[in-house]
């Protein structure tokens, strides 16, 4: 009966739900685009990806569990943090959250067809490490963006898991939030590598329960270090909040 199931699920997703997907897409990244040339660009870089993150969930029957908004503030910013488990945690986040927000991603997404043009448009910062000048603009761009009110979205692993546990933590992220004295926000992001594993990029999707956890924000202290701080208390937020299967350390090659 597994295996039955399994099968119209592919069929599913081949002849329904990939269609679909990149006709939703295609009008996404079109209404983003034409949104921020004519009108305010953080509305339309955000509320047409989101629906477009939940309507991809809901079409591949992806149950989702949401707890801890209570924690958040509505009229604060954020610098919010994420483990990254594999290709859904920008669904999860994206239709999920429920909060305003920009991503920063590594620079090879702006290659991906209408995806790269659309997140260009609606100002997601592409993060450039191919020298010191470059990463140093990037960061630049990311402070002028959350000095306009706006919260941002980082995977401060720099890259998906193998393992679907925990690597290291970059300080970028949380050197903004101490210089813009700015509180960060762990979320905890589980089902998202048992959905879509990096290792199986070019496989079906999955069918497994998401589910993202908002921890409470940790506040902008004035103190010495703080950014280590920060990032050793928000590492241990979003490790509290994974399933015991994936809780631990693994050493990512690719970080």
């Amino acid at each position: 009966m597994k295996y039955i199931a399994t099968f119209l699920y592919r069929l599913y997703q081949l002849f329904i739900v990939l269609p679909l997907f990149i006709v939703l897409s295609i009008i996404t990244a079109t209404v983003t685009v034409v949104g921020c040339r004519l009108g305010n660009g953080h509305f339309w870089g955000y509320y047409p990806g989101k629906i477009w993150a939940r309507i991809t969930c809901y079409l591949l029957f992806l149950p989702v569990h949401v707890e801890g908004r209570e924690n958040l503030d509505p009229k604060q910013s954020y610098v919010f943090v994420a483990n990254h488990q594999g290709a859904f945690d920008i669904f999860l986040i994206y239709g999920f959250l429920n909060r305003n927000f920009k991503w920063m991603m590594k620079k090879s997404l702006r290659k991906v067809p209408f995806l790269g043009v659309a997140c260009e448009y609606a100002h997601h910062i592409y993060v450039d490490r191919s020298g010191a000048s470059k990463i140093r603009k990037t960061y630049d761009n990311a402070r002028e963006i959350l000095r306009e009110g706006m919260s941002l979205v980082v995977f401060p692993e720099g890259a998906r898991t193998f393992t679907g546990h925990m690597g290291k933590f970059r300080r970028g992220a949380f050197m903004l939030a101490s210089e813009l004295q700015l509180p960060v926000c762990p979320l905890t992001i589980n089902g998202s590598f048992n959905v879509k594993p990096r290792t199986k990029d070019f496989f079906w999707v999955f069918w497994h329960p998401m589910s993202l956890t908002i921890h409470k924000p940790i506040p902008y202290k004035p103190k010495d270090d703080h950014e280590r701080e920060m990032m050793a208390e928000s590492y241990d937020a979003v490790m509290s909040g994974l399933t015991k299967e994936y809780q631990g350390y693994v050493e990512n090659p690719d970080q």
